[in-house]
């Protein structure tokens, strides 16, 4: 907004600095200004109001205020004292009905009679050219003076025009005003206009209507000044696409109290200059008082957030500067009455803020605040979720998040118990509708959106579950998925072998695979293939599931390809997991490998002949891998060909060919106690 510095300098006792040097003092302490331009025998100050100022500093007499409190000088106020004749009384020349308060909260009219509509003086002309603003005749222009001047947009109406009510309301749909810009603006129920009994004269904080305007020939007027809703304000003129100084004001709302100090000073300036009659009395629609706001102060929290210390009598001298009213209580409070104009105040930080960019915060000197450096505790669950994650990703895992919801389709398959689903009040949409009992159901979802862009996918995801017990009970789970083209069985023992990575790098021993059993918290027993899937279990206890989904599931996603899955507890990850691990230094001594094939009944699971291997093995075995699985040509209807390397290696000694034979004899009897199994030779 434009300010001048000549009009500016009336309101201030003493010498004011330049313009260049006030300039630099306003932006260090209030407001930024963005150009100072002579024009005339005047200065221009481009100044940026802030809107949360707006309401207070939109105006001649806010910013004097301001620069009043930073050069701790004296604000001069405005002359507004003019005589009223005591034989014509205002509520004789005119009404006031308002049909909604909470559009027009105040409004106001003064009667003057008797004025001389001529130019206005000279200096009027010169300081409103200097804010942007052209004369038009002295009313007029005595009205744009007071608006730059105190910020209450202000609006004069040929009183002979408007008759003898006034009415402030909606606008009517197909109503049309012609305004004083000449242009006509069809208006609606949206926007807010003062009419007579009869049309509109105006349209309400926004532009005033020609019919009504002040011309050479009025003689009697009426001044309005009110306060509408700052909303509807905005509405209407975003509507007509009109925006004007008035309307710019209203949209950063002001205070109904301004309305008095406003009316009173167009009164003296147009009895002054206009040689007006002032009515007695003012028309005023008034019905709820605004009362400033009452703050308690804390000295000693004023130097605690400002890192200062303010005397008492500088808080007290810089708020009274800003127009703040202060009174002490006991000691360290203050209590400060909040001027109605500044609606951005309503804390005593707020207060605090004011104090310090008085005092200038240039001026508060910066220091360190002094804390102890304290290793913060160490978070196990995020350490073990790193760690995991960092294994997995090794493993050639990429991590996704899903959303923690699945549909209609999901349910069929992982909603068997449908007493456990949770379903969402207002899901956003028909994939979203319930909370996922597993992580599987979304991770078979990727797996069929990326096979057609990838041959293998090997994904991850470690998050919440949710099931519906006697209330809501939610688990954090770690689940992989793996598929490629073309997998077979080996899949299973790929996974295996990367779940027994992970959890050795985890430091949890006593690892096993035992028959997969659907246990009571576990709903997903129909997605997991019978005869390809196990428990993994440590110390006893089970801690998740491997194995293949079940073709079925597979069929009605749509996905071509076999897919397995591993899905863990992470709860009782973290229970087992440690950091200490036993160092196991590698065996300098060779290792040997026999091969092993058996025959056996279809359905038979390897981790049955597995554990037979190790016990009869002992800890002469490092380790056993199966490396084929056949049941084609040359195999006995119903039953399977699989085949092991066993690797023999002692710590201590290099095994001879006779303790190798003795062990892989061992194994062989162990492995045909069972007799529908045949070890081949």
């Amino acid at each position: 907004m434009l300010f001048s510095y000549n009009w500016l300098k009336d309101y201030l006792k003493g010498k004011t600095p330049t313009p260049q040097k006030l300039a630099e003092i306003l932006t260090r302490h209030s407001f930024e200004v963005e150009s100072v331009v002579k024009k005339g025998n005047d200065f221009v100050l481009d100044i940026d109001v802030l809107s949360n100022r707006a309401p207070d500093c939109l105006s001649h007499l806010g910013i004097a205020r301001e620069i009043a409190a930073i050069l701790n000088s004296e604000l001069q106020s405005p002359d507004s004292k003019f005589k009223e004749d005591k034989k014509l009384k205002a509520r004789n020349f005119v009404s006031i009905e308002v049909k909604n308060k909470a559009d027009c909260p105040r409004y106001s009219a003064k009667v003057i009679s008797g004025v001389r509509v001529k130019s206005a003086p000279g200096w009027i002309q010169e300081r409103l050219r200097a804010c942007g603003l052209q004369p038009i005749n002295n009313i007029v222009d005595i009205t744009n003076y007071v608006m730059l001047e105190t910020g209450q947009p202000i609006h004069a109406f040929d009183l002979d025009k408007v008759g003898k009510k006034i009415v402030v309301r909606r606008a009517r749909k197909g109503e049309r005003i012609k305004a004083l810009d000449d242009k006509t603006y069809n208006l609606d129920g949206d926007i807010l206009v003062i009419a007579d009994s009869k049309r509109p004269i105006a349209i309400a904080g926004i532009k005033g209507g020609e019919r009504t305007g002040i011309d050479s020939k009025t003689k009697k007027i009426v001044v309005e000044a009110a306060n509408f809703n700052q909303k509807v304000v905005r509405q209407g003129s975003k509507k007509l696409k009109l925006r004007t100084d008035a309307s710019w004001r209203f949209e950063n709302g002001l205070t109904p109290e301004l309305v008095d100090l406003a009316q009173e000073r167009v009164a003296f300036l147009i009895q002054k200059i206009a040689e007006g009659k002032v009515a007695q009395g003012l028309v005023d629609f008034y019905p709820k008082k605004i009362l400033p706001k009452k703050i308690n102060l804390d000295l000693n929290y004023v130097e605690r957030l400002l890192g200062i210390k303010v005397s008492k009598n500088k808080v007290k001298n810089i708020l009274q500067k800003l127009g703040f009213k202060v009174t002490e209580t006991r000691p360290p409070q203050l209590k400060v009455e909040v001027p109605t104009r500044r609606l951005d105040i309503s804390i005593q930080e707020d207060l605090i803020e004011e104090i310090g960019r008085i005092i200038g915060f240039q001026n508060i000197p910066s220091i360190f605040p002094q804390a102890a450096l304290i290793s913060p505790k160490k978070n196990e669950e995020l350490f073990w979720q790193r760690n995991i994650k960092n294994i997995l990703k090794e493993a050639g895992f990429s991590e996704v998040y899903n959303y923690s919801f699945m549909g209609d389709k999901e349910k069929g398959i992982f909603g068997r118990r449908k007493h456990n689903l949770i379903e969402l009040a207002n899901p956003m949409s028909s994939f979203n509708k319930y909370l996922r009992p597993s992580l599987i159901s979304n991770l078979l979802r990727n797996i069929k959106d990326n096979l057609k862009y990838f041959d293998q996918i090997k994904l991850f995801e470690l998050g919440k579950v949710f099931i519906k017990k006697q209330n809501l009970w939610e688990r954090k789970m770690l689940t992989g998925i793996l598929t490629r083209e073309g997998i077979k069985d080996e899949g299973f023992y790929e996974l295996k072998g990367i779940v027994d990575s992970l959890l050795a790098k985890l430091g949890i021993a006593d690892v096993w695979y035992d028959d997969y059993r659907q246990t009571p918290e576990y709903s997903e027993a129909e997605i997991w293939h019978p005869q390809k899937s196990a428990e993994i279990k440590s110390n006893g206890e089970e801690i998740g599931f491997l194995g293949e989904i079940h073709p079925k599931v597979t069929e009605i996603l749509d996905i071509k390809e076999r897919v397995f899955v591993f899905d863990v507890s992470f709860e009782k990850l973290l229970k087992l997991a440690s950091e200490e691990q036993v160092y196991q230094p590698i065996s300098a001594y060779p290792a040997a490998i026999r091969d092993l094939a058996i025959l056996v009944p279809q359905g038979t699971k390897v981790v049955e002949i597995l554990n037979k291997m190790n016990i009869g093995g002992g800890k002469l075995v490092r380790d056993i891998d199966l490396f084929d699985v056949y049941s084609g040509e040359g195999i006995p209807q119903g039953k399977e060909n699989f085949a092991f390397h066993i690797i023999y290696q002692a710590r201590d000694r290099t095994l001879s060919s006779k303790e190798i034979d003795k062990v892989h004899q061992r194994i062989t009897e162990t492995l045909e106690e069972n007799p529908a199994w045949e070890v081949r030779r």
